[in-house]
C-alpha cells in the first residue's frame, strides 16, 4: 500500500499492474524474470541489497531468497523498470530508481 500511495503522490503510473493476491508468481517465474534483468534491488525496511545480475556471483537460490516471500510467492510490491527489478518498498530508493534514473 505504501508503494501505491507513493506512486500516486509522484504521478507515476505503471504500464502493467498484476494483483499479487490473484496472480501468484512462483520461484521459477521470478527467476525467469531475473534472468532478463541486469540488476536487482531487494528492500526490507531500510536495508537495501543490490545484485548485479549480469556479473552476479550469487546463485539462483540467493537471488530467489531476495525476491520471494514466506508464502513462496514473489514479494510485493515488485516492479521492473528497463532492466532493473525492484522488490520491496523504500521511499528513498524509489525516488532514486524511479524518478532520477
Amino acid at each position: 500500500m505504501k508503494a501505491h500511495e507513493f506512486l500516486g503522490r509522484k504521478h507515476v503510473s505503471a504500464d502493467v499492474v498484476v494483483d499479487a493476491k490473484k496472480n501468484k508468481i512462483d520461484k521459477t517465474a521470478a527467476l525467469e524474470m531475473a534472468e532478463k534483468a541486469d540488476e536487482l534491488y531487494s528492500m526490507k525496511g531500510k536495508k537495501i541489497v543490490r545484485v548485479d545480475l549480469k556479473n552476479a556471483k550469487a546463485d539462483s537460490e540467493e537471488i530467489a531468497a531476495l525476491m520471494m516471500g514466506p508464502t513462496g510467492n514473489l514479494r510485493a510490491p515488485t516492479f521492473r523498470k528497463g532492466k532493473t527489478i525492484v522488490v520491496g518498498f523504500n521511499e528513498e530508493a524509489y525516488i532514486e530508481l524511479l524518478l532520477k534514473k
